[in-house]
């Protein structure tokens, strides 16, 4: 998404994080220094149409605070709208490195949650990166039945093997026909697109099995149109679903789920760097190689 930073530069990064209380204002009641929390950047109002519908992320609210300067900063100040409605308490037994996973398995969690994921489902995820891997482990976890995977990267794709995908396709293969072949005749159930490819977009859309769904987690830089075939997809029943961000129950749940060692997330932690050396981290995930999760810790 370099195309979203770019049109804010310059700008302080970073929204997955998780620290220490080390200052509060005079007002604030229910936090105290030296709590460990996590802190959600963008949070609803609870009030608004949206809100009160269920589609928080539609939220004007959200779309518009923070915390400031960012998450790749030493210390970073919490607005009173956020402090009241997006910081969690950390459980006594989930490290920082855990917590930083809240929001984006939040995320996760809210997009199985619109795309009515059931059990037994053949769940097709395009796209092997930190999100499709945490929606490989949620969807196991769930008891979503066989479990494709792609991606360009073999060292994702052995990842992916490795937390618990069924079979794996490099994606320039012929999906549609591969995804048949491994689910004798039938395609997927659910197809989770997090790849901000137009390609995967594309695959999605002919690789879902009648009356099933497509979720685009993923997005593709603004302008860019989907061709759908509507006359198909309004015989087959086939629902195309978008999921952006998550809610405070999302989060909740999220802590949940990690703190109960469902989604194994620092499994997938294969870097750390201290604060000053952020830009190689940086580096190391735009090119794409041998790396997953990279954390920076600001005080190591």
């Amino acid at each position: 998404m370099e195309w979203y930073r770019i049109r804010k530069a310059p700008l302080v990064l970073g929204h997955e994080i998780a620290g220490e209380i080390v200052e509060t204002g005079e007002d604030v009641l229910h936090y105290k220094i030296g709590d460990r929390v996590f802190v959600s950047h963008h949070i609803p109002c609870n009030i608004c149409h949206y809100c009160q519908r269920g589609y928080h992320t539609a939220c004007e609210t959200l779309h518009t605070t923070n915390y400031d300067p960012g998450g790749f900063a030493e210390y970073i100040r919490v607005p009173r709208l956020n402090v009241d409605r997006g910081v969690f308490l950390l459980p006594e037994e989930m490290s920082y490195e855990e917590g930083v996973f809240i929001e984006p398995l939040a995320c996760v969690v809210r997009g199985q949650r619109v795309a009515n994921l059931q059990p037994g489902q053949s769940i097709l995820i395009l796209g092997s990166g930190i999100s499709g891997l945490l929606h490989l482990l949620m969807a196991r976890s769930l008891g979503a039945g066989r479990i494709i995977a792609t991606d360009i990267s073999e060292y994702r794709l052995h990842a992916a093997k490795e937390f618990g995908a069924d079979a794996v396709l490099h994606a320039t293969e012929d999906i549609p026909a591969c995804v048949r072949q491994i689910n004798k005749g039938r395609l997927a159930d659910l197809v989770i697109v997090c790849a901000g490819a137009l390609a995967a977009f594309a695959q999605a859309l002919k690789s879902v099995e009648r009356g099933g769904t497509v979720l685009c987690f993923a997005t593709t830089e603004p302008g860019v149109d989907l061709s759908v075939p509507l006359n198909e997809f309004w015989r087959n029943e086939i629902k195309l679903i978008p999921s952006y961000g998550n809610s405070p129950l999302d989060a909740t749940i999220a802590i949940a789920l990690i703190r109960a060692g469902r989604v194994p997330v620092r499994q997938m932690i294969t870097h750390r760097f201290p604060l000053e050396k952020a830009g190689e981290g940086f580096q190391l995930v735009t090119e794409g190689g041998e790396s997953l999760k990279v954390i920076i810790e600001p005080h190591s």
